[in-house]
């Protein structure tokens, strides 16, 4: 089946292939990645799109010497294939299998780790500046699509590599997508360039000269500048921006013809300093569904390659979102929603198709996205800012500076929070418990389930101050109450908390969800010894199967057991909470977020501050990087499972 690609297993290999065989192998590879990508998941379209850019930089260049960093690197399965890897694509993304993004441990040929975007620019250059104070004469490349760039950070990058002069290679991936399509003055710019079709007609006329005469390197080269400076003095506005940065700009290139690929990094090799290289792909090419509707395609699990992905008809957390807050925006003119990039991500497509005057898609630029919200609050809108858990990180000092000082009420929809899966620790949402509890002026929701997560985002309409609302990655799950016959939920005998609305007068206040504590002195005079659990966020679930367990259990039903769902991380009403703490003789704390400084923490501190000695065991992420795996394998792993809580649990109660 794969005639050409089952003798690749290195780099080196590449290098003895002709154009004829390497555009056989382009197809081989294609058909290698569909079939193993729909079996195990992973990203797709993307990689798709670079088989023969990937090629031509492993044809030209000398990995590991010469370091190729791929930004993001969703689009690096090609060359992983090219690397050794090709073995490990049947635990692509699996547990303990290989990772879909490159890593330093993996391989050699991994330059850098990535996950997060906009980054290559600047580790490229850091990597070309040791070269040369080290006296190297390897290569530096930086492979960067046109959703990426439009981070600042990659622009920052860029404006340093221009100032700095060094030599080195940016790639520049341009398929017009990000995951969705792309926004923004950026990629209208690089548009403008592809449109041009006199300054591509009098480029491709040149080039058709040089090699009808045959002239040699030298020659070559003047006859290149020649090129580029006919080029930019007819066009300028297209190659502008790129030359005023001191950067030479090249391109573009068609990104699936092989042969123009290979003869301009060659080319680039024989240039000295920053060269830009604009290089034009079609996501998904070559696999005809992902070319429809490359969105789609980003990011899969594993479907049938024959007939392409099917919807599962269940909606997503995040379309329940999308959903929600266009409800809202029917009735409340003021409402305005914010993605950095990830419209079907977050589910502000659904938004989008409704209110499209009051959507803005900024690109990938979470900094930004924080402080333009901070603008609209300040001129009287609602801003809602829909962001990945992770990615919101990268605006953390705008979110402290910009809107928690002056207190605008923006609100942060944080997506993906707490243990995403396969796509590993650069995902992972684990740590935004911590990072906002450390924040003044701010309110954090967590809700147990959809639920509760639709009652949060309707509520926040009401309250004039910043807000955070975090859940899981998924779809929408609600909590069945009656499937936990030991406890009674919602009987006659139990609290009615379960049930209390968020309202202005609940803020802060945890609901009692489980109420199994008895008359203190049981008929021998032996009091019960109580526990109380305290959750927040979707571990709800797994503490009330526990719970429901260890009732209906002859050991430890004589236990008397209190659960409360937390909802808020930020403010807690200390009164209400120290009334149940000091009615517990132990107390445990369950987060799906890293048990430094989180929920736990918080709970901790209000025992010291109050000179309480009860007992608290705070269950949650251990401190470290949580690898990729399915979120039920990473939580039996890291003791989290409703297994691990219960063997965590019964250690108390002995």
């Amino acid at each position: 089946m794969y005639e050409i690609l089952s003798g690749v297993n290195s780099p080196e290999d590449i290098k003895k292939l002709n154009n004829k065989e390497l555009e056989e192998l382009s197809k081989e590879i294609r058909k290698f990645l569909v079939k193993k990508i729909s079996v195990t998941g992973g990203h797709l379209a993307s990689n798709l799109g670079v088989v023969e850019l990937t090629l031509a930089l492993h044809k030209v260049f000398d990995s590991p010497k010469d370091k190729i960093v791929w930004d993001v690197g969703h689009q690096a399965y090609v060359h992983k294939i090219l690397t050794g890897r090709k073995g490990g694509f049947d635990s692509l993304r699996q547990y303990r299998g290989m990772s879909g993004f490159p890593k330093e441990s993996e391989s050699d040929h991994d330059a850098f780790d990535t996950g997060h975007s906009s980054t290559s620019v600047s580790a490229a250059l850091g990597m070309a500046v040791a070269r040369d104070i080290k006296g190297e004469d390897n290569q530096v490349i930086a492979v960067i699509g046109d959703g990426a760039i439009t981070g600042g950070m990659a622009f920052e990058a860029l404006n340093n590599l221009g100032f700095t002069k060094k030599n080195m290679i940016v790639v520049f991936n341009d398929n017009e997508m990000s995951i969705d399509k792309n926004t923004g003055a950026f990629s209208d710019y690089m548009s403008k360039i592809m449109r041009s079709s006199d300054t591509l007609n009098l480029k491709e006329n040149i080039d058709k000269i040089m090699n009808m005469t045959q002239m040699g390197e030298k020659i070559s080269r003047r006859a290149n500048k020649l090129t580029e400076s006919i080029l930019t003095s007819i066009s300028p506005q297209e190659c502008g921006l790129i030359d005023a940065m001191g950067i030479k700009y090249f391109g573009p290139i068609n990104g699936h013809n092989l042969g123009e690929l290979i003869e301009t990094f060659k080319y680039m090799k024989c240039i000295d300093g920053p060269k830009f290289v604009h290089v034009k792909t079609v996501k998904g090419k070559g696999y005809r569904y992902a070319e429809q509707k490359p969105e789609s395609y980003h990011g899969v699990s594993s479907f049938d390659y024959k007939i392409g992905v099917q919807s599962s008809g269940k909606n997503s957390i995040s379309k329940v979102v999308g959903m929600t807050l266009t409800e809202m925006a029917n009735y409340n003119e003021n409402i305005v929603a914010i993605t950095a990039a990830m419209p079907t991500g977050t589910g502000l497509n659904f938004y989008e198709k409704v209110h499209p005057n009051r959507y803005f898609d900024v690109g990938i630029a979470e900094q930004h996205a924080v402080t333009f919200a901070a603008g609209l609050a300040k001129s009287g809108m609602k801003p809602y800012f829909a962001v990945y858990s992770t990615f919101l990180q990268r605006a953390y000092d705008q979110l402290i500076h910009d809107v928690c000082i002056t207190k605008k009420p923006v609100t942060f929809l944080i997506d993906r929070a707490g243990l995403v899966g396969n796509d590993g620790e650069t995902h992972h949402g684990e740590f935004d418990l911590s990072y906002l509890n450390l924040v003044p002026n701010i309110c954090v929701m967590a809700p147990a389930d959809t639920k509760e997560m639709i009652d949060m985002i309707k509520f926040s309409q009401r309250l004039d101050m910043p807000i955070a609302i975090r859940y899981p990655r998924g779809n929408e799950y609600y909590i069945d109450y009656r499937k936990y016959p030991n406890l009674n939920i919602n009987s006659d005998t139990q609290s009615s908390d379960i049930s209390q609305p968020l309202d202005i007068y609940s803020l802060g206040k945890p609901r009692i969800i489980y109420d199994g504590y008895r008359d203190n002195e049981k008929i021998d005079g032996h009091k019960n010894k109580r526990l109380l659990v305290m959750t927040i966020g979707n571990m709800l679930e797994p503490a009330l199967d526990v719970i429901n367990d260890l009732v209906g259990d002859s050991y430890y039903g004589d236990f008397e057991y209190r659960i409360l769902d937390a909802r808020y991380l930020k403010p807690l009403n200390e009164e209400v909470y120290l009334e149940y703490i000091r009615d517990a003789d132990h107390i445990v704390t369950i987060e799906d977020n890293v048990v430094t400084g989180g929920f736990g923490s918080r709970i901790g501190s209000l025992l010291t501050d109050n000179d309480i000695r009860t007992g608290l065991d705070r269950i949650g992420i251990p401190e470290q990087f949580v690898a990729h795996g399915s979120v039920d394998e990473l939580r039996k792993e890291i003791g989290l499972s409703t297994g691990a809580i219960s063997a965590r649990i019964k250690d108390i109660l002995k």
